[in-house]
This record gives structure tokens, C-alpha cells and sequence, in this order.
């Protein structure tokens, strides 16, 4: 059964009202993270997955604060070493990672019926259980522009596998002094490689 961003958002809802005081605390914070099945996991993980609406509304507070939005998006279909560096090194740019995810029709728009391999319910709560991931959207259109121009990140960050002149948003960030960083990728680890030795063995 494949999980909807509405669906993920009303699990934290119930979750919150169900166990209200599960998260108020270091060491239940800390003890549920030790039992993911516990009911503190979904609030504290889930909670970082937004609407776009709502996720606008966060970012726009962050930057009254002072803290620097980074953005970066992808499939991220199959979580592999590569994706946890590009997230890692994304997050040291400044103070809160935003990650689009492709959803599973936008997927299926660029990569063909095939995929994703994991549905988008899936790779939302995958990338959210990151600790350097603050939020985490979606998206249905075939890049994240429209995202992009909804957020106005003061860093767009991506992979190395990216010309910098081929980036997405490149030139509406720098339009506005926001600047584009590209991350060195990390050879041998790519989704398409992984299953491409799947299919071998």
C-alpha cells in the first residue's frame, strides 16, 4: 500500500493527540528514537514532512531569524551512501536543509512506468529520518522550479552528476544574491548502478 503526503501529515496529527507530551522531554526524545515503534518516532520524523504551503510558511520564518534556507531535490529512490553525502554536505551550507522529493507521477515522468522503486510515502519518511534534514516536500511537475520560486532558498545545492549551467532554478536563485552549490559526486553509488547490479546477480 503506498503512503500519501496527506496520509503521513494526519499520522502526526493523530499521533500528537494521541501522545501529547511524547516528545516534551531529552530523554523520552532520545528513548523513543532507540524504539522507532514507540509512538514519539512518527512525531518527531513525520512532523518534517510539509505541504508546500506549510513549508513556505516555516521558511519564511526561519529567514526572519536570520538562518539559511538550503534547498536540494532528487528522487532519492533507493537511499544510498551517495545520497546521505549530497544531504550532509548540503546541510553544512547553512542552518535548514530543505529536500523536494519527486513524487512517484513525477518520477514516472522522467525516468519511465518502472519507477520508483519505493513509493513516495516511503522515500519521505526515509529522508526525514535524516538528522541533517529539517524539511521534506513534494512535487508533481517534472523539475522543482515551481518549488524553488515558492521557497526562494538563499542556497540551491546539488549533486556533482549536474552541470552547474544545467541546474534548475540556477538563474532565478542568483537573480536575487542566492547562490547555486554543486557537491562533488560520489562515484559508484547511484540508484540506476544499484539496480543495474541487482539485475546482474
Amino acid at each position: 500500500m503506498r503512503t500519501t503526503l496527506p496520509e503521513i501529515i494526519w499520522t502526526v496529527k493523530e499521533k500528537r493527540r494521541a501522545f501529547p507530551l511524547a516528545c516534551s522531554n531529552l530523554t523520552l526524545w532520545t528513548a523513543c528514537l532507540e524504539n522507532s515503534s514507540g509512538p514519539c518516532y512518527p512525531a518527531i520524523v513525520l512532523e518534517k514532512v510539509k505541504t508546500r504551503e506549510a513549508l513556505k510558511a516555516a521558511a519564511e520564518k526561519a529567514k526572519t531569524e536570520g538562518k539559511k534556507i538550503v534547498f536540494t531535490n532528487g528522487c532519492f529512490d533507493l537511499l544510498h551512501r551517495g545520497h546521505v553525502q549530497l544531504l550532509r554536505e548540503a546541510k553544512n551550507l547553512g542552518d535548514i536543509l530543505i529536500v523536494a522529493l519527486n513524487s512517484d507521477r513525477s518520477v514516472r515522468q522522467i525516468k519511465g512506468p518502472n519507477r520508483p522503486i519505493l513509493p513516495e510515502g516511503e522515500r519521505a519518511e526515509l529522508i526525514a529520518a535524516l538528522e541533517m534534514v529539517n524539511y521534506v516536500t513534494m512535487f508533481d511537475e517534472p523539475d522543482p522550479l515551481n518549488v524553488i520560486r515558492e521557497l526562494r532558498p538563499d542556497v540551491l545545492a546539488k549533486g556533482g552528476d549536474w552541470a552547474e549551467d544545467k541546474i534548475v532554478g540556477r538563474e532565478f536563485v542568483e537573480s536575487y544574491g542566492g547562490r547555486v552549490a554543486v557537491i562533488p559526486f560520489l562515484k559508484g553509488h547511484s540508484t540506476t548502478e544499484i539496480i543495474e547490479r541487482m539485475r546482474k546477480h
